[in-house]
Order: structure tokens, then sequence, then C-alpha cells
């Protein structure tokens, strides 16, 4: 029994090493668990905006850009303190910077306080401006983005003490502009026929008024469209088809907007031997013009324009209705034009007709057909258009309901069905509206631009381009009827004054008790 007992008091043996091994293990552990933590946090992580009108959040269009740039951009930001845009300039770029995943590298000088650095670098840079500015430099090019092109500033009322408001920031409009035109180097070049009354592209001249004083021309119809273009290192080029013997050489897109007349023949001759050479052409044809020879150049690739319009009724009132000829487009996501638009709604205003796509007739001659916007669910293509018969409009229109209508379609000859295929083609994208390119039918959801702009970059076989594009942010406003007025001055006057005394009055209530 006392055997026992000593037995059992005998302390356990400390085995130490297996204890240290242990613990090393453990921290080992931790210390690898740590490192992989930090390292994909480092090189995998998500970003979000969560800002209201995603200030910060770059746009499709200039990720897609980034992704394709093969060298690297240097950029170099000279921004005093007191610039009321140099935080979002800082900011914006930080963005490019992870967006680039390395291919960017930011430098950030104070000219005020760094003056030797800032010095070498506007030697060498050549730059003469006192103005805030970015320098980006890529391969040798470089290209300055002033702190004016980045911003719209209200300068405000000094005298009555207000500060300098930023209106709109454009910085990803200004900077990825200046970048594609140093990776890209020369402007794509894009034909804009005239002699048929198209829109003008370029502004009226400026006139003097009866007091010699200079009055600023008429802006022209397509001025934010050519903007917009224009940002994205393009540039139209005025043709008249008249006055040359053949399309010039270094247009490989032209643009036909809207003509109002007929192409003569030897007009559609120039047309069909620049189609046949591999051209690209974007047609947007007005409905209420008559252009029998354009309609018989697209029926021969396989399009037919139908002489209708579009329509459709919509309740205006509990028991009205009314008809209406602004079209609800639907982008459709089977074509590198539009499937970053997919689903999305856009309006065409004004008159637009129909398009049937006949593949099968144009199949032997190797033409793909794609149909890009269709009408919403609700439109019917009145063939009698000009009727005041609302009896007869209601029973057309319940008899085509349901029926597909496209009003947008590409065309394409040669080349390859496969996208990842690069290979010449002919490509021609057609619109049977014209007007909803216009200043005042753009808004500020920018489906039009956006759409637009697809159709040139797919013409000009730059894919890569095609996405949304940023859309410059603008002050919010609200705007308050006179009953709006009312509550909100009860509001402030009475409600918001009569909580805190409801609550003071609970608690010395409590208190009393």
């Amino acid at each position: 029994m006392a055997t026992d007992e000593k037995s059992a008091a005998k302390p356990q043996k400390i085995h130490r090493v297996r204890i240290g091994l242990n613990v090393v293990v453990q921290i080992a552990l931790l210390f690898f668990l740590a490192l992989m933590v930090n390292y994909l946090g480092f090189e995998h992580y998500t970003r979000w905006d969560l800002s209201r009108d995603k200030k910060y959040a770059l746009s499709d269009k200039t990720r897609r850009f980034l992704d394709s740039i093969k060298g690297k951009v240097r950029a170099t930001v000279f921004f005093s303190p007191s610039n009321p845009i140099g935080p979002d300039v800082q900011a914006l770029l930080t963005e490019y910077q992870y967006a680039a995943k390395g291919k960017m590298d930011v430098e950030n000088i104070d000219p005020e306080r760094n003056l030797s650095r800032a010095k070498e670098l506007f030697d060498k840079y050549k730059v003469v401006s006192d103005e805030s500015l970015v320098i980006l430099d890529y391969d040798g090019r470089n290209k300055t983005v002033k702190a004016s092109e980045m911003a719209e500033v209200d300068q405000g009322n000094p005298m009555m003490g207000e500060q300098p408001k930023i209106a709109a920031f454009k910085g990803e409009q200004a900077i990825t502009s200046a970048l594609m035109d140093l990776v890209e180097g020369k402007k794509n070049v894009i034909g804009y026929v005239l002699g048929h009354k198209e829109p003008p592209v370029a502004d009226a001249p400026p006139s003097l008024t009866p007091a010699m004083a200079a009055d600023a021309g008429a802006r022209s119809p397509i001025s934010v469209l050519k903007t917009v273009i224009e940002n994205e290192n393009m540039k139209f080029q005025e043709l008249n088809l008249f006055e040359v013997s053949a399309v010039p050489a270094d247009l490989k897109t032209i643009m036909i907007d809207g003509p109002q007349y007929d192409f003569s023949d030897r007009e559609m001759k120039l047309l069909k031997d620049f189609w046949e050479k591999q051209g690209r052409i974007l047609l947007l044809l007005d409905p209420s013009a008559k252009t029998p020879k354009l309609n018989a150049f697209l029926y021969e690739l396989g399009v037919k324009v139908n002489d209708d319009r579009l329509m459709a009724m919509v309740k205006t009132g509990i028991q009205e209705m009314a008809r209406v000829r602004d079209v609800l487009g639907r982008f459709l996501p089977d074509s590198p034009i539009t499937k970053r638009l997919a689903e999305v709604r856009g309006v065409f205003v004004g008159g637009t007709s129909s398009l049937a796509l006949e593949q099968d007739r144009v199949r032997a001659a190797n033409v793909r057909l794609q149909p890009l916007i269709q009408a919403e669910k609700g439109y019917w293509a009145e063939t009698d258009y000009n009727t005041t018969d609302e009896a007869k409009l209601q029973a057309d229109a319940a008899k085509n309901s349901g029926v597909v209508l496209t009003i947008a379609a590409s065309i394409e000859k040669g080349g390859s069905a496969d996208e990842r295929v690069q290979a010449n083609s002919s490509r021609l994208v057609v619109v049977t509206n014209a007007s909803f390119i216009q200043d005042s039918a753009i808004t500020q959801d920018q489906q039009a631009l956006d759409f637009i702009s697809g159709s040139v970059n797919w013409l000009l076989s730059r894919e890569q381009l095609i996405g949304i594009a940023p859309k410059v942010p603008r002050t919010l406003a609200f705007s308050l009827d006179d009953n709006a007025m009312r509550n909100l001055r009860w509001l402030i006057l009475v409600l918001l004054p009569l909580i805190p005394a409801v609550l003071g009055f609970a608690v010395w209530w409590q208190r009393r008790r």
C-alpha cells in the first residue's frame, strides 16, 4: 500500500524538448499564416467605391485601355496645395496605379517646396506654364494635362468671401484621352460626309454684332459627340464626295449622319468602291428622308430598310392613352459593340423605322448580319404612319403587338466570325435614327454616346477600347415645389425643436417621480 502511494506521488517527467518544438511549430505556423494573409491581401484584393456618384471608380473603357498597354507610364504631378482639385487628382491617379497593375508610376511634386526637382523636370519636358498640371511620359513621348482641362471650377465671388468650388471634375476623361494619344501616337481619322444637308460637324465661325463686338457662332448640333470622339484619340475630317475622285486612303472609316438627300450615282460608286476595299462605314438614316440608292446598297448586303415608323401607345392618365414615336431601344448582348451595354435601354427620339435582316440571302457572299438594338415590347411598325385615323392605328397596334423590331444592325463582309481571329474585312453599322446623337437628345446617362463610341471603335478594329465611357459628374440639385417648401419649413421650425423638448420633458418627469 505504501509502495503504491509512493509511486503515485512521483512527479511526471517533463518533456521540455517536445514542448519547445511544439511552441516553435506553433510560432512558425502563426508566422506563416500572417505572411500568407499579407501576401493575399497585397496581391489579391478588391476595391469598392462607396461614394454616391462613384467619383473615384474608373470606367470600364479606361480599365480595358490600361490592360492593353504594353509599356510603362510615368505620371508626374505638379499641384500646389492651394489647388482645389489636387486631392481629387491624387486619388484618381492612385486608382490608375491599381488598375494598371504595375504599369504606371506616379510622382507627386509640390512646386512651391521642391523647387530644384520641379525645375529639373520642367526643363526636361519643356514646360512653360505656371498652372498646376500632370505630365504623362510613355515610351519617350510626353503629354501635359493642365488642371483647367480636368475640372470646371466655379470661382465664386471673392468679394463676398466665397471660395472656389468644383462644378465638374473631368480628370478621368482628360488623363485617359492623353494616354491614348501617347500610346497610339497618330490620331485615327473619321471622314464625316457632307453635301446632303447633314448636321455640320464644325462650329459656325464667329461673327460681328452691330456694335462690332465678337459674337460666338452656333455650335455644331453634335458637339458633345465630337468631344467624346476626340477624347478617344480620333478626329472628324469633313469629306465631300463631290470633290474627290476616291475616298482618301488615310480614311479607314467614314460616317454618314442623316442625309436629307440621296447620293448621286457617282457618289454611290465611290461608296461601294470604298466598301469593297475593306472600308468601314457608320450609317445613320433619317427615315423621313428619301434615300432609295442608300437603301438599295444596304439591300444588296442583306438589310432591308422598311418604309414604316415605330409607335407605341402609353398611358397618360387613368383612362387616357397617347401615341408616341420616341423609341425605347434595348441593346443586345451578342455583338462586341453592345455586349457591355447588354440589356441597357436608350431613347431614340424622333422618327425610327424598322430593319429586316435577311441573312440567308447573303450567306454565300460571306456577309454576316447581327442585330444590335431592338425596340422594347409594346411598339409596332406602322406603314400608314401619316394617317390620322385613330381607330386604324389602334387596330394596327393590336394586330402587330409582339413582333420583334430591329432598329440597328452590323454588317461584316469577309474576315472571321470568331472575335479572337484578326482578319481584314469590310464593316458597316446602320441605325434607322439620326437624331439620337444630337446634343438636344443626349441624356445624362450617355447610352447614345457609349453606343456610337463602341460602333466607331469596332469599325476601327479597336475592340479593346469598347466599353462604358467615363461620365462627367454633375452637381446634385434639388428642386422643391411650394408644397415641399411648406413641409420643409414645418420640419425645421417645429418638428426638429420639438424632439429635444419632448425628450427633456420625459427626463424631467422621470426624475420628478
